[in-house]
């Protein structure tokens, strides 16, 4: 590894807050102060993918390893992995093989402390709620609906007791935690241009209701400079490395079934002032880590992406085929179909798994051929950047020589309705759409106040549906939508379909059985 100054002077980056020699942050404040440059983005995306994933983060940094080889200034902008997959199913967060983010220990585990202080904001709220009413109540809160967080997989919290000890709310009342990843706090952090802004959404944060049904925020606790001071550090952008020496911005982690799935506004904006290239990722499959990059980041922070890389393997083709892999890559057209509904050039990514045979990576290939689509295979597990080097190309190639007509799915005025089922049809390839009565009823009370406000939909990354068990080649297929909750601090309304879990839980056989510390080191987490 070389010294994180090294690599900020690569940047030209003149001023850097060092954690050490391995890893630094940088002023939010020069997004504002830096010339714009002539920067082209591009958002990793992926299909349907396997619970193990397909390697959408080990892509992103092949692609910006191999445009280092061929002498192109590029960032890599990633999200921080929550500890809940790391000791979940996924394990590690920080790519793998000769295409990851170091020290990966460091990034995978604590960091810079990004997420354990989004964590005590979001809880110090609650602190502040429950002791208001436990003081006399003076806002007369009748129902709380904020709820406490923490970063880890305990199904046991999803719902718990709680006993203010105050008046009206007497004796306890029902709550629960949520994930740290799927806090508001994560979005309100993601989504903020600066301090300032960070402070007003903070306070927009909605808490609860009075006995008259009135809405009630964290401002009216004052509590939005509190929460502030402790996300003052954590709202400036990581700076590491790849293991081959090149930049990564690491910041924000909010998940895409559950949140909007990528990493911050400023982490994106101020890699696209330092680099020509800026290589980004949205979790899950394009329908929702990348609907969601789009419709709502790109939004909010006027961006528009220059070319999209969609990561297929043949592992979860052959999943979704029931193991016959022309059946499966109905799946891979439907993605396909998604990312032209945004009027957006991509390239079809192959990332090749050891078990791959040759022939069929040439049946991949030439499917995506018959589609008249581009495709490159790389192997940057095995080999790094220069096993990237052909799909870069292409990338560029893409770039230069296509037509980009970059659009919303919805635009900002179409009602929360017309927005669900724009989503269903045009990127989950529903045939319709159906409202269970709490539904109607919520899109009734946000139809004026909210409706400006983008959409999130939770629902299952295993399928384009919204039944996980229809799995990757659902087809003639209804959603149902099963609640909504406005969040009006990140400036959005989540909808729910399906059962969604806000606070996940450990699997039978989870990750943490296999890490362990021996003589020292980390062992397992990889």
């Amino acid at each position: 590894m070389k010294p994180i100054n090294e690599i900020a002077e690569e940047l030209e980056l003149k001023e850097i807050i060092p954690y050490g020699d391995k890893f630094a942050k940088i002023n939010h404040k020069l997004v504002d102060s830096l010339p714009n440059k002539n920067c082209k983005l591009i958002l990793t995306t992926a299909i349907t993918p396997t619970k193990a994933g397909e390697g959408k983060t080990t892509t992103t940094i092949a692609l910006g390893q191999a445009f280092a080889q061929m002498g192109k200034k590029a960032i890599i902008a990633l999200r921080e992995p929550s500890l809940g997959p790391v000791f979940g199913v996924k394990g590690g967060g920080a790519g793998g093989g000769k295409c990851r983010i170091e020290p990966m220990e460091e990034i995978n585990l604590h960091f810079t402390g990004d997420i354990h202080a989004i964590t005590s904001a979001n809880n110090l709220l609650s602190s502040m709620i429950d002791n208001h009413i436990f003081q006399g109540n003076e806002l007369s809160i009748d129902k709380v609906v904020w709820k406490r967080v923490l970063d880890m997989n305990d199904r046991a919290l999803r719902k718990i007791l709680v006993n203010s000890g105050g008046k009206p709310i007497k004796g306890t009342y029902e709550t629960g935690f949520e994930i740290t990843a799927a806090s508001e706090v994560m979005a309100v952090l993601c989504l903020s241009s600066d301090l300032n802004d960070l402070k007003r959404r903070l306070g927009n944060l909605i808490i609860g209701y009075d006995n008259t049904g009135k809405t009630l925020h964290a401002k009216d606790l004052n509590a939005q400079g509190s929460m502030s001071v402790l996300l003052k550090d954590a709202i400036n952008p990581n700076l590491v490395q790849t293991v081959e020496g090149s930049p990564a911005i690491v910041h924000g982690g909010p998940f895409a079934n559950i949140a909007h799935g990528c990493n911050s506004i400023i982490a994106t904006k101020l890699s696209l002032k330092l680099a020509d290239y800026v290589i980004t990722e949205g979790g899950f499959g394009s329908d929702l880590g990348a609907e969601k990059f789009l419709d709502v980041k790109c939004r909010v922070a006027n961006l528009k992406p220059d070319a999209v890389v969609l990561v297929a393997t043949v592992r979860a083709i052959k999943e979704h085929g029931d193991g016959d892999l022309e059946k499966g890559f109905f799946n891979v057209k439907e993605h396909i179909k998604i990312i032209k509904n945004f009027g957006l050039p991509f390239v079809v990514g192959i990332n090749k798994f050891s078990d791959d045979t040759d022939q069929e990576i040439e049946t991949l290939k030439n499917l995506c051929n018959d589609q008249g689509v581009k495709v490159e295979m790389h192997s940057g597990f095995i080999d790094g950047g220069k096993g990237a080097i052909e799909l870069a190309k292409a990338v560029i190639d893409t770039i230069e020589n296509s037509v980009n007509n970059f659009n919303f799915i919805y635009p900002d005025n179409a009602t929360i309705k017309e927005k669900i089922e724009l989503v269903a049809k045009k990127v989950y390839g529903a045939i319709g759409v159906d409202y269970t009565d709490k539904a109607e009823e919520k899109i009734k009370l946000y139809s004026e106040e909210f409706k400006r406000y983008p959409i999130i939909m939770a629902k299952t990354p295993l399928s384009l549906s919204d039944n996980k068990k229809a799995g990757g080649c659902a087809k003639d297929f209804r959603i149902t939508v099963r609640n909504l909750t406005v969040k009006n601090g990140a400036e959005f309304i989540v909808v729910y379909l399906g059962k969604i879990m806000t606070m996940p839980g450990l699997s039978k056989k989870p990750a943490a059985l296999d890490i362990d510390l021996i003589d020292g080191e980390i062992k397992g987490l990889f």
